[in-house]
């Protein structure tokens, strides 16, 4: 699986070099799409290439930005086409191995419905969620230009720090990715840690045993 991640990155880098803010964007938007492309490979070599002069700073962010907007609303298009009666479709087939209702549902259904905006900026600029938060955006058919806003507010933000580390490493631009690395554990291990708590606290059997 590395091979093919560092062959992909490899792959989008020679995109960028070869096509400059065209490939910049096509790159980001299939990183939104194709989470196995890494954005925090390919980000800092943006910013490397504008230290060397090749690409302009801001160029290169808005490019970026473009593309990772494009890449959200493809996702908004996927989660607005499977809907709500779908997701409840599974949920009423699925739910009881995870613990999960249709009551479940509705709440979480009001929760984005009433913080979905500040949910989509915040996600952005987390790792691994980043583009997942688009599909529920989409089932809860979100207003699109509220979700237009939000995602290139917050994609503004990660492409501008990713691409400035890039341009600050120079020659080494690809630490960046390592470091981010990092930050995408401690992402798995809390989502780890929350379902595990959900589903302790949803199985009946332990139901039983407090009964």
């Amino acid at each position: 699986m590395g091979d093919l991640i560092g062959g992909i990155a490899s792959w989008a880098t020679d995109v960028i070099e070869e096509l400059s803010y065209l490939g910049l964007i096509l790159i980001i938007a299939l990183e939104n799409v194709f989470p196995p492309i890494p954005s925090e490979a390919v980000l800092p070599l943006a910013g490397f290439l504008t230290g060397q002069g090749r690409m302009n700073f801001v160029g290169a962010v808005l490019a970026a930005t473009l593309g990772a907007v494009i890449g959200a609303l493809i996702l908004y298009a996927i989660g607005a086409w499977f809907g709500d009666e779908r997701l409840r479709w599974v949920v009423r087939k699925y739910g009881k191995l995870l613990g999960v209702g249709e009551s479940d549902l509705d709440k979480a259904n009001a929760w984005f419905d009433n913080h979905g905006g500040i949910a989509v900026l915040v996600c952005r600029v987390v790792p691994i969620v980043r583009s997942l938060i688009s599909i529920p955006a989409g089932i809860r058919r979100m207003p699109i230009l509220p979700f237009i806003g939000y995602t290139t507010l917050g994609s503004g933000v990660w492409n501008t720090v990713l691409i400035g580390a890039g341009w600050a490493l120079g020659d080494n631009w690809e630490e960046v990715e390592g470091y981010v690395g990092y930050l995408q554990y401690v992402v798995i291990a809390a989502v780890v840690i929350v379902g595990a708590y959900w589903l302790w606290k949803r199985n009946p059997f332990r139901a039983k045993q407090v009964g």
